[in-house]
């Protein structure tokens, strides 16, 4: 007996509603995009091991999904790895590729490969799938959608005012309201310095990161237990509580680092402030977004009416073309979390009526004259670009309508003998039940 047929944990089908959404969703954001100057770009699903790991961090690199060599992949074992059962060890012989973790990095190796075919500053977007090992839960999936938006080759802090004027725009386009949070990584590092524990910068910023999820005092137990004494502990908690630059430069007097941190986010605002947001833009000292390579401003996105976790995030990344060999090319980058947005737009059930609607028009036929009458009509109907259906046979009239509701389609042309012979359908209206004759110009005019 065959078993049940299943997906992978983490993964999820699509019916056409929920496919016609999630376009309605990328079409928006790509939309904003090319209005913005960005040019699209796609990257493979999977890359090298190489080029994934050491990008993300300690707890990035665990959730990458690895995929094992060609054939027989046991051939070229670390045999002793593999009988120590040291998994650490044996993944390199077995394994030298993996799905990508997210698009920042395949770009940053895309841009160093066509070094010499792009324009600086280089403005791209992407929308494609991406995966991690992460445990499953609400809002959190193994295979999930990211619609990125990157410059590289610019210092200019422009970009950043401009990206967030992205989110804004796209957010506001969606129906969504949201809250648009900005920190900068030298600030941050400004935090160790003023504790004095400069040495533990990563550690420090790793828990931070967990901050709203865990809450201060497992944060402040978590810090102690990575090495950092209880009163630096308490210096870093302390400045946490500031939500203003100008009270925040008083603890930077002896961070040069710091100091820089607040005049790039002072900069931001001068470039951003020249235009109204539709949404909030907070600075949040506590955001720390945990990727490694986040060098300068830092942002995220969270939904105001729906409990989520981030539905986009991004920043400022000095050097991340320096680990593939191209030195000193600056860049910044936002994302948008396609799936999480997808999620909260149902919960507020914003989505416009017509997304899910994939057919304007049905054709019903009484008997097989009329059918064949039909599909001529039908042929004539498409070609003037309106997307019709005729019912494959000449059934019960409850039946075929039966049909043009499942598909929540909004007319049907019904065809009998008398309206062959007038050469006419009977327009229905499906949502008011009004019905008229109308030869079919009059019909593609009024669709179309």
């Amino acid at each position: 007996m065959s078993s049940k047929p299943s997906i992978p944990k983490g993964t999820r089908d699509f019916g056409p509603e929920q496919v016609g959404k999630r376009n309605y969703i990328f079409d928006t954001i790509r939309g904003v995009f090319i209005k913005y100057g960005y040019q699209p770009i796609e990257t493979p699903t999977m890359e090298s091991l190489s080029t994934l790991t050491g990008k993300y961090g300690e707890e990035g690199d665990k959730l990458l999904f690895k995929v094992l060599n060609n054939g027989d992949f046991l051939a070229k074992a670390n045999t002793d790895a593999l009988e120590q059962r040291d998994a650490g060890k044996l993944l390199p012989s077995i394994s030298k590729r993996g799905l990508r973790y997210d698009l920042t990095v395949p770009f940053a190796r895309y841009v160093v490969m066509n070094q010499h075919k792009i324009t600086f500053p280089f403005k791209r977007y992407q929308i494609q799938p991406v995966w991690r090992a992460d445990r499953p839960q609400k809002g959190r999936y193994q295979e999930f959608y990211q619609c990125d938006v990157d410059v590289v080759g610019s210092d200019s802090l422009m970009y950043e005012a401009e990206l967030i004027q992205i989110y804004d725009e796209v957010f506001a386009n969606l129906g969504i309201s949201v809250t648009i949070k900005i920190n900068n990584r030298k600030v941050l590092f400004g935090i160790a310095e003023a504790a004095g524990i400069e040495d533990k910068f990563m550690d420090m910023t790793m828990t931070i990161d967990k901050l709203d999820k865990i809450g201060a005092e497992r944060v402040k137990e978590e810090m102690m237990s990575r090495g950092i004494s209880e009163s630096a502990v308490d210096k870093v908690m302390e400045i946490l509580q500031v939500d203003s630059l100008d009270v925040l430069s008083k603890f930077f007097e002896n961070s040069e680092t710091g100091k820089k941190g607040i005049e790039e986010l002072r900069t931001f605002h001068k470039y951003f402030d020249l235009k109204a947001s539709a949404n909030t833009v907070e600075f949040d000292i506590t955001l720390a977004r945990g990727l490694n390579y986040y060098t300068g401003c830092i942002m995220e996105v969270m939904a105001n009416d729906v409990k989520m976790g981030s539905i986009g995030g991004g920043g400022r990344y000095d050097d991340l073309t320096g680990v593939f060999g191209l030195k000193g090319v600056s860049g910044v980058g936002v994302s948008f979390g396609a799936d999480r947005i997808y999620d909260v737009m149902e919960e507020l059930d914003v989505f416009p009526k017509e997304v899910s609607q994939t057919l304007d028009l049905l054709f019903i036929a009484f008997d097989e004259d009329t059918h064949a009458h039909a599909f001529d009509c039908l042929n004539k109907v498409r070609a003037a670009g309106i997307a019709s259906e005729l019912y494959p046979a000449p059934v019960k009239l409850q039946k075929q309508m039966k049909y043009a509701n499942s598909r929540r389609v909004p007319f049907v042309a019904l065809v009998g003998s008398q309206e062959m012979e007038e050469n006419v359908v009977a327009l229905k209206n499906m949502e008011t039940g009004e019905q008229e004759k109308i030869n079919l110009d009059v019909l593609i005019e009024k669709l179309s």
